[in-house]
């Protein structure tokens, strides 16, 4: 399966699930049998670097900063393939949805919804003044990025 994980501006959110998600993929076996790439895009604003407290979220998950700052945003004009290659595109909510082309509709969930079967938007912490109010929006992101691979755990392997 590739995942594509989707917010406005892919500076906050969606690299975060990328970064951390991959992580969760790399250290688990059951999700290595299932997930073969872990990407992440931007569907409305066009940007050109990670948000500052976004690397402050990334390292705080012990991710190193070269890492962090090799990111580059993409965007679903520039960046079509990996939405084409994507099996899930995974928004942060349901608006994300609605600036994608139609074809990719099919593709999209949130991320609440997929890892818990119901709605749930995740707060956009772009603007955001407090370090401490961006990093409890990145620790409920997380949580859901747990339920979530619990859910693709639940799935069949391939050739199981």
């Amino acid at each position: 399966m590739n995942i594509l994980f989707v917010c406005s501006s892919n500076i906050c959110r969606s690299p975060f699930c990328e970064y951390v998600f991959r992580d969760m993929v790399a250290k688990d076996p059951e999700l290595q049998k299932r997930v073969s790439k872990v990407a992440s895009a931007a569907v409305f604003n066009r940007m050109y670097k990670i948000h500052p407290k976004a690397r402050i979220a990334l390292l705080r998950e012990g991710f190193d900063g070269a890492y962090i700052d090799a990111h580059k945003p993409s965007f679903k004009w520039g960046d079509r393939h990996l939405f084409d290659e994507a099996d899930l595109i995974v928004g942060m909510s349901r608006a994300n949805k609605w600036v994608l082309p139609l074809r990719y509709h099919r593709k999209f969930v949130t991320i609440s919804e997929y890892a818990e079967g119901a709605y749930e938007k995740v707060p956009d912490p772009f603007l955001m003044k407090e370090v401490d109010d961006y990093l409890a929006v990145m620790d409920f992101l997380k949580a859901k990025l747990v339920k979530f691979a619990d859910k693709i755990k639940s799935l069949p392997a391939d050739g199981e």
